[in-house]
């Protein structure tokens, strides 16, 4: 588990920068089931897209969501229910919902 705020936000960035596209092709979400937001609702292939989830703590979490989202312009959403200590990145592709 990463340590503070910043070591979130740069292990997100170096997910990124190895697996290319713009900022606009990622997704960024808060949650507190990480698995079924991506899998499920997301329709992210396990095997087949770039994703990552990070475990921390509530209040990070939303940080680190409102950086990506409101500060940089990834596509996803900052805000979540009260409980959301993942931070969850995903590449979007045709595949993806969005």
């Amino acid at each position: 588990m990463a340590n503070t705020e910043e070591d979130i936000k740069n292990e997100i960035k170096n997910h990124m920068r190895k697996y290319g596209g713009s900022l606009l092709d990622w997704y960024v979400g808060i949650t507190s089931d990480p698995e079924s937001r991506l899998f499920g609702e997301h329709k992210v292939d396990k095997n087949k897209n770039s994703w990552l989830y990070i475990q921390t703590n509530d209040e990070t979490a939303r940080n680190v969501g409102h950086y990506f989202v409101n500060y940089l312009g990834t596509d996803g959403k900052a805000n979540g229910v009260e409980h959301s200590s993942y931070v969850y990145i995903y590449r979007k592709t045709w595949r993806t919902k969005p």
